[in-house]
């Protein structure tokens, strides 16, 4: 609480006394924290989110209209699932999935305007909880799959796979990515001290990422790694700085590739992995594949103007779509068809353009940029639509994009004040 009440040197627009900002920041990190736990329901990021919701409207809160595209968007979205769901309501699931959706749309809203305000300290808070939370989670995962606690390889593991704090080992895996490239950031970054911690935490989270066994995952973590990191060599102020993290991620490469070359000489885990790896899946091939339901499916939406319902598609296929975009249509007809792809490409534009802007939470913001672009990549393969890190991320970006507008409106007056515990 002590480091919520002074970190970072931003201020909201709002005067808010120091006890006031101490318990936002807190809750910030709180959220962040409770996000790795969601194998119960309600989870403790649900009851964290809601507490957090009340508290900072009680505390000081505002929709700007910068938001009001985005909130929208995310009424027409959840208008056209309401819509879908009218003829299937009576049917097992349905209308808990109608009030999660919602539920979503409403946090996304909260974290762009949570975001917006007090921007570099409240990110920080964040970024701090997803580490924790993200430990926490990958801890569990490692200790079920070599079964380090009584009990604990049925409770942590699903199909011999790590799923840790989560119900399923890929969520588990794409959960794990943006900690690991705050760790990764602060490894290749930051003063020796802090580096070794990181790279432990980066370490452990990497490795439960591995034990996940979600090619989605592994190739989620690589590509958006070396995403950031080009983009940090890009926007570093400096030559020494380029060069660090160069060196740094170099040493780190060698370092996770070693780790991987030990782990996969476990016959078990050489075994998975191969399994795993392999692009011939029995349920990506063939006509009711992953990819053929693909095809069939946006076949079927361009008939079917309402959808067919939310949790509908397995009825007519094997599986579910395993496609965010398609399930928007199937879900919610034409409407939620071309909001959920319109809403998610619009912040990427927007992210993009956000890049190169100079701000106090750059490095941050590039991380939750690389890690947003992956999951709307992951999208296209498995259903990210009720991932509760997708609409964080989400929310954040806005948020964002409205602190780095003001920013560069005001200049640092809009965003700094004086340390908060000489404030009267």
């Amino acid at each position: 609480m002590a480091y919520a009440a002074t970190a970072g040197n931003s201020l909201p627009s709002m005067t808010a006394a120091p006890g006031v900002l101490a318990l936002q920041r807190a809750l910030v990190w709180l959220v962040g924290a409770s996000g790795a736990i969601v194998f119960i329901e309600p989870s403790p990021y649900e009851l964290a989110t809601l507490t957090a919701t009340v508290l900072f409207f009680a505390t000081g809160l505002r929709l700007r209209l910068v938001f009001i595209p985005l909130l929208l968007l995310l009424f027409l979205l959840n208008l056209g699932y309401s819509i879908g769901a009218i003829a299937v309501m009576d049917r097992p699931g349905v209308p808990n999935w109608i009030a999660t959706s919602w539920y979503m749309a409403v946090t996304v809203i909260f974290f762009a305007m949570v975001v917006s305000e007090d921007t570099e300290a409240r990110l920080d808070m964040l970024r701090r909880g997803l580490i924790f939370g993200g430990m926490i989670a990958a801890i569990a995962g490692v200790a079920g799959y070599f079964n380090l606690v009584p009990g604990g390889y049925d409770l942590l593991t699903l199909y011999g796979r790590a799923r840790g704090t989560f119900k399923d080992p890929n969520v588990l895996g794409a959960f794990l990515v943006l900690p690991a490239l705050f760790a990764l950031q602060s490894v290749v970054s930051d003063h020796l001290g802090k580096s070794l911690r990181s790279t432990i935490a980066l370490g452990i989270m990497t490795l439960a990422i591995l034990l996940a066994f979600s090619r989605a995952a592994w190739g989620g973590l690589v590509i958006t790694a070396a995403f950031m990191l080009v983009l940090m060599v890009l926007t570093s102020r400096s030559y020494a700085q380029r060069s660090r993290i160069i060196v740094m991620t170099l040493v780190a490469v060698v370092i996770v590739v070693a780790l991987v070359g030990v782990l996969l000489s476990f016959e078990s885990i050489g075994e998975m992995f191969k399994q795993r790896a392999s692009l011939g899946q029995s349920y990506d091939s063939g006509r009711f594949g992953r990819f053929g339901r693909h095809i069939l499916g946006a076949e079927m939406a361009l008939d079917l103007p309402f959808g067919i319902g939310p949790l509908q598609f397995n009825r007519y296929f094997p599986e579910d779509t395993h496609n965010s975009y398609l399930n928007a249509f199937m879900s919610g007809g034409w409407i939620s068809g071309i909001c959920y792809p319109t809403l998610v490409f619009v912040t990427v534009i927007m992210g993009f353009r956000h890049v190169f802007v100079r701000v106090p939470w750059q490095r941050a913001y590039l991380a939750v940029f690389a890690a947003f672009l992956g999951t709307v990549g992951e999208s296209f393969i498995i259903d990210t639509d009720h991932w509760r890190h997708f609409w964080m991320m989400l929310g954040a970006m806005w948020g964002l994009f409205a602190a780095a507008h003001r920013y560069r409106a005001n200049g640092d007056q809009a965003l700094t004040a004086p340390d908060p515990r000489v404030v009267a």
